[in-house]
């Protein structure tokens, strides 16, 4: 398939390294050349350097003949021209990243649409919302529930504590059957591991794992990790995400926003009603505690700048705040969270590139989940037809080593399958795959 990518910046080349996994052909445009020639030497891609918005540079990226074109430039009028010029000229399907949150409202959505922009992506918007799903699961770093919640992913560090330390995963599943529970990745350090049944869990271990919703009570404890309800929040830095995020906390949290921008106070006060404005510097941690940072359940801070953000929240974890989130704009720093203690670091531009990616995934996908500082997937599949998966217990199936099956829902009822299992037509089956075999592994669901 050929896919035109405009912007080589975070976005558009986390797309591209996902995409390329599965032989696209490929093309990204780009202003800078030291932006395109750094996505050369990583990916196999073609690259031009120009304006998108130029019917030149479209012609010469073949947008006629393009089954997709991807608009995610930092340029919010570049990315709305490019696309409805793109679609103009004959590509079949077009996504823009946009920046305002009017533009997404269901009014604007349509007249995008009849000017040819099939989807628009606000990355502030997406994180504010990742946001607000981590609060509300506040023991897990991360959260995904795939058909309300008969199977969801979390993420958790596995504390001191922990029952499950220096036990196999083959131990836990005979010991903690009732909770029917399937470990699908450990990150330890910067390593992800693909765990299989001897594999041994250790203290400071990351693990991300599947299971019913209404086990995740009963397995953070078990992991170490109580649950603590959430009653005050407090977001360091009012502007662009932080706006936003509180816009959609306001109504379920006790709220305060501190922002060193007077005239950012003033836009804050007038448009939040049920938040505690607070003109001070963010990134003073003196402050914030004459502020009452050591009251808050949760912190997140959203400031412009990536080390403050981190600093706050370490400094906030000190003080014994139970929920900590950060933003940050370096994708690398997101592989530390769990070794620096704070709870979550987000990178706005990753969460925006993971949902196009999920929106343009074609055959049997009903879901994907992202899960943070590991370089995988989460999906679901619905299997349509009688094939090959179909035939085989999963044992005997030679599925991809980069990949597991880690839940199956059937008739609406979840289970964690087993090797002797064979897959029915209908089920509903979650798989945990690195993105190079995602591929491989959608071909077994085709």
């Amino acid at each position: 398939m050929k896919i035109i990518i405009a912007g080589a910046g975070d976005i558009g080349f986390h797309l591209a390294k996902l995409l390329s996994h599965e032989k696209h052909a490929i093309t990204l445009i780009d202003q800078k050349q030291e932006t395109l020639d750094n996505a050369n030497k990583q990916l196999d891609v073609f690259t031009i350097k120009g304006d998108s918005s130029s019917l030149e540079i479209l012609t010469q990226a073949g947008a006629a003949e393009c089954k997709l074109f991807l608009a995610v430039t930092t340029s919010e009028k570049n990315n709305l021209m490019s696309a409805i010029l793109a679609k103009k000229m004959g590509a079949k399907q077009t996504i823009a990243r946009v920046n305002s949150d009017e533009y997404l409202c269901e009014e604007q959505r349509g007249i995008f649409c009849d000017l040819g922009i099939d989807k628009l992506i606000s990355p502030q918007k997406l994180a504010a919302i990742e946001i607000q799903r981590l609060i509300k699961e506040n023991e897990l770093t991360d959260v995904f529930h795939f058909e309300d919640g008969k199977i969801s992913a979390i993420g958790i560090t596995v504390r001191d504590d922990s029952k499950l330390v220096n036990l196999s995963l083959e131990e836990i599943g005979d010991q903690y059957e009732e909770y029917e529970l399937r470990v699908v990745a450990i990150l330890r350090g910067e390593h992800t591991i693909i765990p299989r049944g001897s594999t041994m869990i250790k203290r400071g271990d990351h693990v991300y794992l599947l299971t019913n919703h209404e086990n995740i009570m009963h397995i953070t404890s078990i992991l170490g990790k109580a649950r603590q309800e959430i009653k005050n929040v407090m977001i360091l830095g009012g502007k662009n995400l932080g706006y936003i995020t509180a816009k959609i906390l306001q109504e379920d949290y006790n709220l305060t926003v501190v922002e060193e921008d007077k005239e950012a106070c003033r836009y804050l006060t007038e448009r939040l009603d049920n938040a505690l404005i607070l003109h001070a510097d963010p990134s003073n941690v003196q402050v914030l505690k004459e502020e009452g940072l050591e009251k808050m359940d949760a912190v997140i801070a959203l400031m412009e700048n990536t080390e403050s953000n981190i600093i706050a929240c370490l400094m906030a974890e000190k003080l014994g705040v139970n929920k900590t989130i950060a933003l940050v704009d370096n994708s690398e720093y997101i592989h530390i969270s769990q070794n620096i203690g704070i709870d979550t670091l987000i990178n706005k531009k990753l969460i925006a590139a993971n949902n196009i990616f999920r929106y343009v995934r074609k055959g049997n996908v009903q879901a994907i989940a992202s899960l943070h500082g590991v370089d995988a997937e989460v999906i679901e599949f619905v299997i349509n037809k009688d094939n090959r998966i179909t035939k085989h217990p999963l044992r005997d199936l030679h599925f991809p080593k980069q990949a597991l099956i880690g839940g199956v829902i059937r008739n609406d009822v979840s289970f964690v399958p087993n090797g002797d299992l064979q897959l029915e037509k209908g089920d509903k089956v979650i798989v945990f795959t690195k993105n190079e075999a995602i591929y491989r592994v959608e071909n077994f669901f085709r």
